[in-house]
């Protein structure tokens, strides 16, 4: 069975904001060996926007650094699943838009042939996780306290509390640090 895992990089008080953090070429390399390790990647709308045309350009223009580039390509290799309602087409052919029962799909897809399944972003992630299906967490925390910005899990209201195994953590340069749980 294919696992699905949520990786996501956070700041010391939760803050999961994009523009409230920074991401080293250290960090960009680990997300590139993660998204190698993944042959589709799960988004919603407001994440895949955000990803996608960015990724693609860095990859087509080769002008950003050695590491962008690098995860630019295994970002671009991966085939694409947006859940959405408003999102009316894909930017390119690797995606494909789900608008059905998010549960239904997404066990589909764990039981289907292939590499592991990475969910980005907050919304998607914050359901699957209500649902109970994710199987293994990967968080870069950042040594930043942004004091504002958008939090993990804000919301979520889980049936039960959630107990993970801590079975890898590394430490980077800047002082962030990569943590992976598994579900228990």
């Amino acid at each position: 069975m294919r696992k699905l895992i949520f990786a996501i990089n956070i700041t010391l008080d939760g803050c999961v904001d994009h523009t409230k953090q920074f991401v080293d070429e250290e960090q960009l390399e680990y997300f590139t060996n993660l998204t190698r390790e993944a042959d589709l990647q799960v988004f919603g709308r407001k994440t895949y926007q955000l990803m996608v045309p960015y990724w693609p350009e860095v990859l087509k223009n080769q002008s950003e650094t050695k590491a962008e580039t690098e995860f630019a390509k295994a970002f671009v290799a991966l085939n694409k699943i947006v859940f959405s309602r408003s999102l009316n087409s894909a930017e390119d052919k690797s995606t494909r838009i789900v608008r059905s029962n998010m549960r239904d799909e997404i066990l589909k897809l764990k039981q289907e042939q292939g590499k592991n399944i990475l969910v980005g972003g907050v919304d998607i992630p914050s359901q699957l996780i209500e649902l109970g299906l994710v199987d293994e967490y990967r968080f870069v925390v950042g040594p930043i306290i942004a004091g504002e910005g958008r939090r993990l899990l804000e919301g979520v209201s889980l049936p039960e509390k959630l107990q993970l195994k801590l079975v890898e953590s590394k430490t980077f340069k800047s002082g962030s640090v990569a943590l992976r749980y598994l579900k228990q």
